[in-house]
């Protein structure tokens, strides 16, 4: 495999957790109107990024494979488990 097509694929591996990442703060912000207590929106991207590729990694290697619904489960629990952590504090 070529260094483009690794670079392709490990971006289509984290696509799901950087989609989620973005979009998590933003509804967090139109939904729950707190914007004095939570952080920047940069600090709460990067948090849901690192958490949802490890989430992500751990997957691939518990299952063997990318893609299981039980991985995209954990995905969206442990990105909004730091989205309220994030936001509580």
């Amino acid at each position: 495999m070529g260094f483009f097509a690794t670079i392709h694929h490990a971006i289509n591996f984290l696509a799901p957790a950087i989609w989620l990442a973005v979009c998590l703060p933003v509804l967090a912000r139109l939904v729950l109107r707190r914007k004095a207590s939570a952080p920047a929106w940069r600090r709460q991207i990067v948090l849901n990024i690192v958490v949802g590729s490890l989430v992500l990694v751990l997957g691939l290697a518990v299952f063997g494979r990318d893609g299981k619904m039980l991985t995209y489960l954990a995905l969206v629990l442990g990105v909004a488990s730091s989205q309220w952590y994030v936001s509580r504090r």
